[in-house]
């Protein structure tokens, strides 16, 4: 037989700590320098392949895009406009994928006719990316 790795309710003990994680991130309050310290908290505890990305992409939302929030998102490094998560980085090691992304949620201002993508795998940051990166946060502040 074998071993189980859902509760009865169907949620992995994974899903289970990121819906606390979550409920958590609800009642904190939006201020900047708890998020900020709830983020830099997240990017050092993640293995370094992944903490690399996280850190620059923090710097890069930090300098395109200064108003928006940080805070976590589902236990990961998020940046808010007007208390909504605008845009997030999902490591790669937190859900044991080959590539980390960087996401935006429907706040963003991305749209592009009918389809357009809202994730972007990662695998390392040249500089070519970073520049693609810092225009896709200045366009989804709008």
């Amino acid at each position: 037989m074998a071993t189980r790795t859902t509760t009865k309710s169907g949620f992995s003990a994974a899903e289970r700590d990121a819906m606390k994680a979550r409920a958590q991130e609800l009642k904190a309050s939006s201020d900047r320098a708890e998020g900020e310290a709830a983020v830099r908290e997240k990017i050092a505890a993640m293995p370094e392949a992944d903490r690399v990305i996280a850190e620059r992409i923090h710097e890069i939302v930090a300098e395109v895009a200064p108003t928006l929030v940080p805070r976590t998102y589902y236990g990961m490094p998020a940046y808010a406009k007007d208390g909504k998560v605008l845009c997030f980085f999902k490591p790669a090691s937190k859900f044991k994928t080959r590539y980390s992304n960087f996401g935006f949620n429907d706040v963003a201002q991305l749209d592009d006719g009918t389809m357009w993508p809202s994730e972007f795998a990662l695998t390392a940051l040249t500089a070519d990316d970073e520049k693609r990166i810092a225009e896709l946060v200045r366009r989804a502040v709008g």
